[in-house]
């Protein structure tokens, strides 16, 4: 893995005070997600490393921005984040460290300014998001929010061919993203249980004889349909995760050890999900350490070979 240093250097970053603020969002990524952060690390290209965490740190905080209080609170929040990020792209800079580095990736980057615009505006959708009633409300909500927040990240690594954003790649995007969000929905089922916002499909949740109180209450008589809830729910995020598995051998080669560790990620939590049923209303639910540890080094060992070649 090259130093961070090495890193903004392959981007071309030479100012002192952009690679202060790179290295701000850089330690936000890692403190949230450092599964996640690794992988960029140890399987990406160097020169991706910098625009991808500036691209993950902007989604997380405006997630974290459109996620808290009332509805009315969090939308007052998104048109004032909204507009700051305006400014900064259209200024080139701003005196917040993570709209500089937003910044610094649009100009660098120039399909980033669709994309950063098309998550602001999906954001719209999150802010207003309480749960969903059916699978189609679910399905809408992945396609309206959850994938224009993956493609802040996953766009470096389409292919120039699906400029139209309606091919394959695309698509095996949109069935990642389904898997990964079922998959977050049950991680978290008891948080979100507890804030009133259960990602699972209320309609779904009903065919157990299952409401959401149910999973905040927690009677001794849920606990039978709550594993099943679960094992139907992972079901249905394995078979979104086959449909996706295409995505590698689209992308250039240097990116597929990536991708592949994406989707081994999302194997490895559906397998502690399963095997953990009885304790996700409890949280906590985490994939081993050790076979993630494993993964990563086997896709570190391809990337390498891949670079070699």
């Amino acid at each position: 893995m090259s130093t961070w240093t090495a890193a903004l250097g392959h981007a071309g970053i030479r100012d002192p005070r952009l690679r202060e603020d790179y290295g701000a969002q850089r330690r936000l990524v890692r403190r949230f997600d450092s599964t996640a952060y690794l992988a960029v690390r140890l399987l990406l290209p160097p020169r991706l490393h910098p625009p991808i965490v500036a691209a993950v740190a902007f989604m997380h905080e405006t997630d974290e921005r459109v996620d808290s209080g009332n509805v009315e609170a969090r939308q007052a929040a998104l048109r004032s984040w909204d507009q700051r990020v305006s400014v900064a792209l259209e200024e080139g800079g701003s005196d917040d460290s993570m709209l500089r580095t937003l910044a610094d990736t649009v100009r660098r980057h120039p399909h980033m300014a669709s994309r950063v615009k098309d998550f602001l505006a999906a954001a719209s959708v999150e802010a207003v998001w309480t749960g969903s009633e059916t699978e189609d409300d679910f399905q809408r909500y992945v396609t309206d929010y959850s994938l224009p927040a993956l493609m802040l990240m996953a766009s470096f690594l389409a292919p120039p061919s699906e400029a139209d954003r309606s091919g394959p790649f695309h698509q095996g995007c949109q069935q990642l993203i389904e898997a990964w969000q079922r998959i977050d929905h049950l991680v978290d089922l008891g948080q979100d249980a507890e804030q009133g916002k259960v990602g699972i499909p209320h309609s779904a949740l009903a065919e157990y004889g299952l409401k959401p109180d149910d999973l905040r209450s927690r009677p001794a008589r849920s606990d039978a349909a709550v594993g099943r809830l679960i094992n139907t729910q992972a079901l249905l995020a394995g078979r979104a995760l086959t449909s996706s598995r295409v995505l590698p051998e689209l992308v250039e080669q240097e990116f597929r050890p990536f991708l592949r560790a994406l989707f081994s990620l999302q194997e490895l939590r559906l397998g502690a999900l399963l095997r953990q049923s009885s304790d996700v209303l409890k949280g906590g639910v985490r994939p081993p350490v050790v076979q993630t540890v494993g993964m990563l080094a086997r896709q570190f060992r391809q990337a390498r070979k891949s670079r070699r070649r």
